[in-house]
């Protein structure tokens, strides 16, 4: 994601902090969201039985996790930046662009979050008729998947060790 905006050489100048910040917060909300809802689907695949397949039940609580990580970002990034100054929302915004862990992060998990909806729709065509919640669950998998693919590759592959 953070490729898709301008970055400056100074944090002074850098322009579209507002978008830059939110849509990263927001993006990471999402993430944190269906890596809990996963947890909280294996743990209640356990307990209790689903009418739905454990794979779609796993992707619809992945779903719900989703929504509610990005609810709870837009509750909490006003409330952190409230009384930030223009300066603090740049300097921020083009740490996030600058920092290559994170460029290599947003990288391999737009494309699992774009392409497993995608694969899964056409491998399953009924699937477009199980809601936003399904869809919702296989971009948040994709994008985990995404990030599990940039760890095996940076640490395994590269052999990166931070």
């Amino acid at each position: 994601m953070s490729r898709f905006f301008p970055h400056t050489a100074y944090a002074e100048d850098q322009p579209l902090y507002h978008t830059v910040l939110t849509a990263h917060v927001l993006y990471r909300g999402f993430q944190a969201g269906a890596v809990a809802g996963t947890v909280i689907g294996v743990v209640t695949l356990f307990v209790k039985s689903s009418k739905l397949p454990a794979w779609l039940a796993l992707q619809r609580s992945a779903g719900v996790g989703s929504l509610f990580g990005i609810g709870a970002m837009m509750v909490a990034l006003p409330l952190r930046m409230f009384d930030k100054t223009e300066i603090e929302w740049k300097d921020r915004s083009w740490r996030l662009l600058e920092n290559q862990g994170q460029l290599a992060v947003d990288d391999w998990s737009l494309p699992g979050t774009a392409l497993l909806p995608i694969f899964m729709y056409l491998q399953n065509r009924e699937g477009a008729q199980l809601g936003w919640r399904i869809a919702m669950g296989r971009a948040g998998i994709g994008s985990m998947a995404g990030i599990a693919g940039y760890l095996f590759w940076s640490r395994l592959v590269k052999g990166q060790t931070s």
